[in-house]
Parts: structure tokens; C-alpha cells; sequence
């Protein structure tokens, strides 16, 4: 008898087993699966704005309101300082990473809630669906990237004092977005995990991330901090990333490169308990969810 199942077993492409070791990870799967993952990211992308009348345009309204709103209130009312910058840039800057970050980090959070029918009926690998919000989030970022850009320029050629560095946004930009990518989706992927069970955590989600942006020098430059309070904001990884976003470009900021090592360990030491604890949980969560 124990031949046959053998021998059975032999006939088959693909045998689905337990995870019985927590390091067990098959992430080898997410390669055999590519094709899926670039439908998930055509679906994230082209079902959010489908039936709406503005489209893509969406992408370009939220970061010039929220900006307007930063400079009114911020810059012209509380007058924040902005280390001598334009304020449209100063805050623009700042939107642009934190948007790319908390977005992804709450598409993420809400993986095996959103996606319950899903997985309940057909196998594939559970994470490609965060990753899938990793990398649609990139696609919302390159279009309000562009957006800052165009900024950028204005502001050039106008003659404003801003020094951005070519070679720092060449060596940069790639290594700051590989990092805000690690972090969201490890914070995430922790979050979805909990949220399984703790359903209350989906409602302060929402609030964390809000609190999380005036913990991160979004609508102040961290010159402006006292050295007592700048040390609780430096702790916070997405802080270096930010002000190392601003000094590249717009050529104020502090390039701290301890702090920018600080949360590339942080973000990757979070991505890969993330995913251990995401990968335990999606065995048993459909006896939950």
C-alpha cells in the first residue's frame, strides 16, 4: 500500500504539504507564480479607479490637496519652518515617500480579511497577494513621483535655492524605495496576521498610521527639533528615509548614514519575522477568519 501512494505521489506536478518549520518559507513558489502576481498587480490597479470619472487622476489630487492643506495650516498659520525651502516642496517631498509607505502598509494589513474567498478555494502562495500591494503601490508612487518632479523643475527654473544631488537621487531613490517597500510590508504582514483574530486592530490601524506621520518629520525639517525630542524621532526607521529623500533632492536634510543603516536593519529584520509569522497564520486562518 505504502508503494502505491508512492508511486502515486510520483505521477503528480505538484504536492501541497504542511509547513511544519517555521524557516520553511517556499519562497521559491513566488518565481513559479510570477504570472499571478502581475494579474494581482493589473487587478490592484485597474479595479480601484475603473468606475470612476477622474481615473488615474485620483493619484495626482490626493498629495496637491494634502499639500495645500500642509501649507496653509503649517507653513502659513503654525509657520513651521521648512530649512528654507519652498513650501510646496518641503511638504510635496515628504507626502510623496510617507504616501508610497502607509499605503502600502495598509493594503497589506488587510491581506487575509480582503482575500478570504480566495484563499479558501484555490492554492497559491499566500504572499503573493501582499506583495502584489508592494509593488502596485510602486506604479502610485512613480506617478506622484513624477508629480514632484515636475514641481522639482518648476522651482528650478525659477531660481529657487535648491540643490538637488544627481548622483545621490541615481544611488539613493532605489535603495530608500527598497527599503520603505521591506518595511510596509513586513509591518504589514505582521498586522494581517493579527487582525485574523484581533479584529479591533483594524480599526486603529488607520489612527496608528496617522500618528506614525507626525512622529515622522513630514510637516517639520528635524533641524528644527530639540535635541531631547530628536532622538525619539530619529528612532523611528521611516525618519532617516525621509530627510535622506529631502537632501538628495531639494538639498536640505540631514544624509545621517547611521540612521539610514539603522533602518535598513530595522525594515529587513522586520520583513523577515513578518513573513515567518505570516506563513504560520495562513495555515490555521481560515478556522478563524
Amino acid at each position: 500500500m505504502g508503494k502505491l501512494v508512492e508511486q502515486g505521489l510520483e505521477d503528480w506536478d505538484l504536492v501541497i504539504e504542511p509547513r511544519n518549520n517555521i524557516f520553511q518559507l517556499h519562497l521559491k513558489e513566488l518565481w513559479n507564480y510570477r504570472y499571478l502576481l502581475v494579474m494581482f498587480v493589473k487587478r490592484d490597479i485597474v479595479s480601484v479607479y475603473k468606475q470612476t470619472i477622474l481615473g488615474p487622476v485620483w493619484f495626482f489630487v490626493q498629495p496637491i490637496l494634502t499639500t495645500i492643506t500642509f501649507v496653509v495650516i503649517f507653513g502659513n498659520i503654525a509657520r513651521i519652518s521648512t530649512d528654507g525651502l519652498p513650501q510646496i516642496l518641503f511638504y510635496l517631498a515628504g507626502i510623496t515617500v510617507w504616501n508610497y509607505f502607509s499605503e502600502t502598509l495598509t493594503a497589506t494589513s488587510n491581506t487575509f480579511i480582503v482575500n478570504a474567498n480566495i484563499f479558501g478555494k484555490v492554492y497559491f502562495p499566500r504572499l503573493i497577494l501582499p506583495l502584489s500591494k508592494v509593488i502596485s503601490g510602486l506604479i502610485k508612487f512613480a506617478i506622484q513621483y513624477l508629480l514632484f518632479v515636475l514641481a522639482l523643475v518648476y522651482f528650478l527654473l525659477r531660481g529657487s535655492m535648491i540643490n538637488p544631488n544627481l548622483l545621490g537621487i541615481i544611488i539613493l531613490t532605489p535603495l530608500l524605495l527598497l527599503i520603505m517597500a521591506a518595511l510596509s510590508l513586513g509591518v504589514g504582514l505582521i498586522l494581517s496576521a493579527l487582525t485574523t483574530k484581533y479584529r479591533d486592530l483594524n480599526f486603529l490601524i488607520a489612527f496608528g498610521i496617522q500618528l506614525g506621520m507626525y512622529a515622522t518629520p513630514i510637516i517639520y525639517p528635524l533641524s528644527a527639533l530639540h535635541s531631547k525630542y530628536k532622538k525619539f524621532i530619529i528612532a523611528n526607521p521611516m525618519s532617516s528615509l525621509v530627510e535622506t529623500f529631502r537632501k538628495i533632492y531639494l538639498g536640505a536634510g540631514e544624509l545621517n548614514w547611521p540612521g539610514l543603516i539603522y533602518s535598513s536593519v530595522f525594515a529587513f529584520i522586520i520583513l523577515f519575522i513578518g513573513i515567518i509569522i505570516f506563513n504560520q497564520v495562513e495555515k490555521t486562518f481560515m478556522d478563524t477568519v
